[in-house]
């Protein structure tokens, strides 16, 4: 066994309980140990169906919680799919799984329902893992964990640290996973970010049980497992880089034709939009809506680079935009459901503006008392549509007004008499 090795083996020592969020150190008195190497070395990238059936197998025959990560190719390839799933359970040890040459893992996730899955950051995996067939019907999240315990940092490297005493290696956090085939160190890499992923969820619970904070945990957890998938958004070309400069509607008009046309050739290409055009492009023609190719060429982004065949396919689109009729350009905002931004309280009304500051700072008041972030203690869009259209200012209206925007009831307990207290205050 190498020295790496026995490390990994002793973590057990180190989890008897969560770092106290603002100790600054590690459950172990001694500097953070380096975990260099998988206790059982780097397994084989599972890349068809019979080692996949073997790898159902030992996982359906493991105990205890299963460790969930995936690596996805953002900034590389069109939309969020997994390239890589990293699995570990007890008796089953560490899987790598290829969603490539094994597009279809619901087998594996039919293995493992009913077991707490424990994934760091659940809402950003569990898309592309529903994708896959592979759909957890209990969670752990240990990122939500750390922020409900109220530790500073709580992404995967700083809570493994604070809490466990290891340093796990990050550099290939950011590489292009749709790679093949993945090189040893990627795979090392994604191999150790299950490694400890359970060590991890056990201290934890056993912080969260000691501030008196786990059955609210579970609340959240049961939340996001039980969450429908996230509907599509409405008109995603707004969301354009740089939008806040874009103030007529014929210049929209080119930013969603831009955008559009950039969506397909992304699509087409599996490639990052980013890859096809910058927003910061898509933003200086339309500011500038130019006549030609010529005035095209020589905006930002539209440079020596980029060939007369690609030229003419933008101004063309910005041709299109240029040529449709008033009522078919799009309106400078999209409408709002709920309050309106809360810049715009003041003039639209001063009552509910003072009523969403005293509101505001009740519940940064308590969230600071309860160690925790205040969008963690509530949802921020909650707080204000109780403020912009407040029920009677008693503690049991508040909690269905509350409970009416989705708030769990851990949430509720803790926030609906501060919150009551605050619109008393007000008047409402």
């Amino acid at each position: 066994m190498t020295d790496a090795q026995e490390t990994a083996a002793a973590s057990s020592l180190r989890t008897t309980g969560g770092a106290p969020p603002d100790d600054g150190g590690s459950a172990d008195s001694g500097a953070p140990t380096p975990l260099l190497e998988p206790r059982e070395g780097i397994p084989p990238v599972i890349a068809d169906e019979a080692a996949l059936a073997e790898v159902i197998a030992a996982f359906a025959a493991g105990s205890g919680p299963v460790a969930v990560d995936a690596e996805r190719a953002s900034g590389y390839r069109y939309g969020q799919r997994a390239y890589l799933v990293q699995l570990r359970r007890e008796g089953a040890g560490t899987a790598l799984i290829d969603p490539v040459g094994c597009p279809d893992l619901s087998a594996l996730g039919e293995a493992l329902s009913g077991v707490e899955w424990v994934l760091h950051a659940a809402t950003q995996d569990l898309p592309c893992l529903r994708e896959i067939g592979m759909v957890p019907t209990r969670l752990f999240d240990t990122e939500l964990a750390g922020r409900l315990a109220g530790f500073p940092r709580v992404g995967l490297g700083a809570m493994v640290e604070g809490v466990l005493g290891f340093v796990l290696e990050k550099g290939h956090s950011a590489v292009d996973w749709s790679t093949r085939p993945l090189p040893d160190p990627w795979l090392r890499y994604a191999a150790l970010d299950v490694e400890l992923l359970v060590d991890l969820r056990d201290a934890l619970e056993k912080e969260l049980d000691r501030q008196g904070k786990l059955d609210w945990a579970r609340q959240e957890f049961d939340a996001i497992a039980s969450a429908p998938p996230a509907e599509p958004r409405k008109d995603p070309w707004r969301r354009t880089s740089g939008m806040h400069k874009v103030r007529r509607r014929r210049q929209l008009g080119v930013v969603r034709e831009l955008w559009q046309t950039r969506d397909r050739i992304a699509q087409r290409r599996d490639v990052s939009p980013g890859k096809v055009l910058s927003d910061a492009a898509i933003v200086e023609a339309a500011l500038s809506l130019p006549m030609n190719v010529q005035a095209l060429a020589a905006l930002n982004g539209f440079g020596h680079r980029m060939g007369r065949r690609q030229l003419e396919q933008w101004q063309a689109a910005v041709d299109r935009a240029k040529a449709l009729s008033e009522a078919q350009l799009p309106q400078p905002g999209q409408p709002v459901a709920g309050p309106p931004p809360p810049r715009a309280w003041a003039d639209k009304d001063p009552v509910a503006a003072a009523r969403l500051s005293a509101a505001r700072a009740a519940v940064s008041a308590l969230a600071e008392e309860l160690n925790m972030p205040q969008e963690n203690l509530i949802a921020p869009d909650a707080v204000r549509r109780v403020c912009w259209e407040p029920p009677a200012a008693d503690e049991e209206a508040v909690a269905d007004a509350l409970t009416s925007y989705g708030a769990r009831p851990w949430q509720v307990e803790q926030v609906a008499p501060v919150l009551a207290a605050a619109l008393a205050g007000q008047g409402a």
